[in-house]
């Protein structure tokens, strides 16, 4: 019986359900009552009795070790969160240029040490780990993002953000102490990468090597969330079975010199990618390999895993919290369950011994695209249901990108890392080496976006046909996994899964299309983007937002889902950052047949970048300052000119989408006063849809207005802001006029169809 694992898995699980489930204060009795009822365990015999004592005590242990570490560290952050002090921090890591955060920790009082984001109006420009930073701050809870509850910085074990009310003294160390000193090697590495590689590889390198992808390309890193293949640059297991499959070629049959260095190594490297749970779990499940054969212990990975998961859990609860841990144990289990099996029953089919050349070359070929393919499907077997549930996205394209691209990246990381490490001696030699290196970098930065750019390479979870795409697929995994004894074939359930995926996909782009006209107000955040879709043609007004996803690729990924790749009309109200900083993703990802901008503010930065960045993509542009009329499919847009003058919000461009007896008004950020000149001179005609005007504020959607549309139904784009949006005023005036009132915060994106 796996004694360990029963006990570490139910420790496991009772930590999880502490984190996401059970209130605080229910944690110490709650877990006391656990482990006082695994003694009934004594009353049993056998197997049965251990089985509950190992049960009981782990589900105690994990309820009573939440409790514990939440009285430790997050009851002192409560206590001082609204109160201002001065404080000596330590700086713990390399702040992010251009960031005015640092992470740090301090001691306060006779307590232990908590662990804070310190930001400062202007971070010196030398501030390093190690440092002494000495401030009066004030404090507030790291429990919030974007305006909602998040556990992320409490599963980073960050529990405050302390904010800066006076000047800091900042003394440097004479001797680096000790645990800081892998956070000096993985900078000292990023810096060598940088200097070895061209500009376009060296991030891609510094990415793969440590974790840092702050110097990623944006269109690039989205590119690879789209082609599932963004875990390359999230250092983790796949990294740290490079690092030990190039440890164990250097150090050949020693087996127990290889086990030492390579785990010593391992963790180094670990704590230089910044001790994050996904490459802990991954060093920790190397070393157990490495050591199993030497101590004649069997590889048991249940009893691993649950182990693993157990060690990581016991240095922070909440790091069950971290969607890097959830996704690295999801795919490490679907590895160990289903790889092995694929990779037999594919690879069965082999001759044992092929004769002669050409046949041993297809062996092996045909050996390594299998095994590649299994890992992949293994990987993403339980990965896919957390992703869909995190980012909204099922990523259709994954297999066959990672089975073109893992060696390429097993290339670049491995041979990224040798010459970082030769460029800190021979950085002459180094940047020769950086050159053939570099090939492999090459070839990632054109085939992960030309991937990407694939129709339905992603498309939405929040789908019904693709939620019950997924449903069946799971059902079918299930039966195999209750049937794999019998030796049944694949070919079946595969066939299913494949033919139910071009239904789901039909029914879904059926959904957005076959209808006279389809009016989407996408989510993203504060901000306004709304996707307009007529009989074949394509049109997007307003492209920004404050959303955690760049609205550039909320949009291209809301046209791609529907296996379009280009969008024929976008319109820019204004030249506000919500309603337009997308725009440079958007050029990135999609092509553009015209773009439509108001000709005002000739000097506006955000203008001036708009219009050089869709002249390198040669986009037709329309600087529009009259009335213009665009055929869109069989229904039409009208852009109205800008009908004031002074402010960004007067002068902006106001859209009204029809197709058949269907109208749909969007009118940016106007404001009462251009509302009225709106109704004067636009000649409106009674709408079925009306996007409310400035996220919902009391300035815009008058009563005047309302009375001349007769909307039927209001939306209103709107995310975490600090004005107050939707106006309380413009919600009533709304609800009087008899509208349905939808809203992007509550509901997601909102999508409307005239048949």
């Amino acid at each position: 019986m796996r004694k360990l694992a029963w006990f570490a898995g139910s420790y496991a699980g009772a930590v999880f359900l502490a984190v996401y489930l059970l209130p605080e204060g229910v944690l110490l009795p709650v877990g006391a009552l656990c482990a006082a009822g695994a003694l009934a365990g004594l009353c049993l015999k056998g197997d049965r009795r251990l089985r509950v004592l190992l049960l009981g005590f782990g589900l105690g242990a994990g309820l009573l070790w939440t409790g514990v570490y939440t009285t430790l560290f997050h009851t002192p952050a409560r206590l001082l969160s609204g109160t201002e002090c001065a404080i000596t921090a330590q700086v713990t890591d390399w702040p992010e240029a251009g960031s005015r955060w640092a992470e740090v920790r301090f001691q306060q009082g006779e307590g232990g040490w908590l662990k804070a984001l310190l930001w400062m109006e202007a971070l010196p420009e030398d501030l390093r780990p190690g440092d002494e930073v000495k401030v009066t701050v004030s404090f507030e809870l790291a429990d919030h993002m974007s305006g909602e509850k998040s556990d992320y910085y409490h599963s980073r074990g960050i529990t405050l953000r302390a904010y800066a009310k006076s000047e800091a003294e900042v003394t440097h160390p004479d001797r680096v102490p000790v645990r800081y000193w892998p956070v000096y090697v993985s900078h000292a590495l990023r810096e060598s990468a940088k200097a070895c590689f061209p500009d376009s590889v060296g991030p891609l390198v510094v990415a793969l090597t440590t974790g840092d992808t702050s110097g990623l390309d944006g269109d690039f890193y989205s590119a690879l969330r789209r082609t599932g293949t963004a875990h390359v640059v999230a250092v983790s297991g796949l990294h740290v079975s490079f690092l030990a499959g190039l440890i164990t070629v250097l150090l050949g049959r020693r087996r127990r010199l290889s086990a030492a260095v390579g785990i010593v190594l391992m963790f180094f490297f670990a704590a230089a990618a910044g001790n994050t749970p996904s490459v802990l779990r991954a060093a920790f499940m190397q070393s157990m390999l490495l050591l199993a054969p030497l101590l004649d212990r069997e590889d048991d990975r249940a009893t691993s895993l649950c182990t693993i998961l157990m060690l990581l859990l016991i240095q922070n609860p909440y790091a069950a919290a971290s969607i890097s841990l959830q996704l690295s144990f999801a795919a490490v289990a679907g590895i160990y369950l289903f790889t092995g099996p694929l990779c037999r029953r594919w690879q069965s089919i082999l001759p044992r011994k092929p004769k002669g050349f050409w046949l041993r070359l297809g062996c092996m070929a045909f050996r390594f695209v299998t095994a590649s393919l299994a890992v992949t499907l293994g990987a993403i077997a339980f990965t896919t249901p957390l992703t869909a549930y995190y980012f909204d996205t099922v990523t259709l394209i994954s297999p066959l990108a990672n089975l073109l691209t893992l060696w390429a990246v097993s290339d670049l990381f491995l041979g990224g890392l040798v010459v970082a490490v030769i460029g800190l001696l021979l950085p002459g030699l180094a940047a020769l080496l950086g050159l053939v290196v570099s090939l492999a970098g090459y070839y990632l930065l054109w085939m992960v976006p030309a991937l990407a750019a694939f129709p339905f390479a992603a498309v939405p979870a929040g789908s019904v046909y693709i939620r019950a795409w997924l449903c069946l697929v799971y059902a079918l995994l299930l039966v195999y996994l209750i049937l794999r004894r019998e030796k049944k074939g694949l070919l079946l359930p595969f066939g299913l899964s494949a033919a139910s995926l071009c239904w789901a996909l039909l029914l879904h782009v059926g959904t957005y299309t076959s209808g006279q006209m389809t009016v989407s107000v996408l989510d993203v955040g504060q901000g306004l983007s709304t996707a307009v879709y007529a009989q074949g043609a394509s049109a997007l007004i307003d492209c920004g937002g404050s959303g955690m996803d760049d609205a550039g690729d909320v949009a291209a990924d809301y046209f791609q889902s529907l296996g379009l790749t280009g969008i024929d009309v976008v319109v820019l109200t204004h030249y506000h950052e919500d309603h337009a900083n997308g725009m440079a993703r958007l050029l990135g990802r999609m092509d553009i047949g015209l773009l439509v901008l108001p000709d005002v503010e000739a000097e506006n930065p955000l203008r001036q970048d708009i219009l050089r960045l869709a002249e390198e993509k040669g986009v037709e542009t329309l600087l529009l300052t009259e009335r213009t009329d665009l055929t869109l499919g069989d229904g039409s847009l009208t852009v109205y000119p800008p009908l004031g003058g002074g402010e960004t919000n007067e002068e902006g461009l106001s859209v009204l989408c029809t197709a058949g007896e269907f109208d749909a008004l969007i009118t940016g950020d106007m404001d009462q006063v251009i509302e009225g000149r709106l109704i004067k001179y636009g000649d409106l005609p009674d709408i079925e849809v009306l996007v409310a005007g400035h996220h919902g504020s009391k300035y815009s959607t008058s009563e005047k207005l309302l009375l001349a549309v007769r909307p039927e139904l209001a939306v209103i784009s709107v995310g975490y802001n600090t004005y107050g949006h939707p106006a309380p005023e413009t919600l009533e005036r709304l609800a009087a006029a008899g509208c349905e009132i939808y809203r992007t915060d509550w509901l997601g994106t909102v999508t409307f169809t005239a048949q």
